[in-house]
């Protein structure tokens, strides 16, 4: 798959040379949040891998090898100069994964074993360059952020399930959504709970050759 076309600055400039930047992501909170940083991906190409847990892996090793795979199975179908953003994000009690909640049994299950407990969120990010950009390099990086939740009855799980903000979303929740009247404390870096920790982005990005952000 080829890009052709020169890239945009955040100033909607066209930055003549830099390679293009792709996000290799389909959530649109990851659109979102690189586009409060003011880098606009000029391409968004979802990976379709296979996002099962090993048996055994644990949280931070199947974190990033879900940001790694995503990111190298991209980069893999471009021909032109590109660098690939992949990102994955992982709630976890202890040594186990929570699921991805994809109907209101599996939210509520979530939300259950949540309740009144301090978890970790897992963020991963790697930064692929495509073949066609031999100057750039494979980079990584995992933010944890610990979050608690005060303790909820079965009414108000129940109520905050009717929100249906929890759709999709690891771990039953969304930090940004109805779930925050319910979180004590959030240690670490909060862009990260929702999908993409700003921070370490912008630090992945300066460090690739070229201007990628001021």
């Amino acid at each position: 798959m080829a890009i052709s076309g020169a890239a945009s600055g955040p100033d909607g400039t066209e930055s003549v040379g830099r390679p293009h930047f792709v996000l290799a992501s389909a959530s649109p909170r990851r659109l979102d949040l690189l586009r409060q940083i003011g880098m606009v991906p000029d391409r968004v190409l979802p990976a379709d891998i296979d996002e099962t847990p090993a048996r055994t892996e644990l949280p931070r090793p199947y974190v990033s090898r879900m940001a790694l795979e995503k990111a190298t199975a991209v980069a893999a179908s471009l021909s032109d100069p590109a660098l690939v953003l992949g990102a994955d994000t992982v709630v976890a009690l202890g040594r186990r994964i929570l699921p991805k909640a994809e109907d209101r049994e599996t939210a509520r299950a979530c939300l259950q074993q949540l309740s009144g407990r301090r978890h970790t969120v897992l963020t991963a990010l790697s930064v692929i360059p495509s073949s066609g950009w031999p100057e750039g390099h494979r980079a990584e990086r995992v933010v944890e952020t610990a979050v608690t939740f005060s303790r909820m009855t079965p009414h108000q799980i129940e109520s905050l399930l009717d929100q249906g903000d929890w759709q999709g979303k690891a771990g039953g929740y969304a930090l940004q959504g109805h779930a925050a009247a319910f979180i004590r404390f959030v240690s670490g870096s909060a862009s990260a709970v929702i999908g993409l920790p700003l921070f370490e982005t912008a630090q992945l990005l300066r460090g690739q050759p070229g201007r990628w952000l001021a």
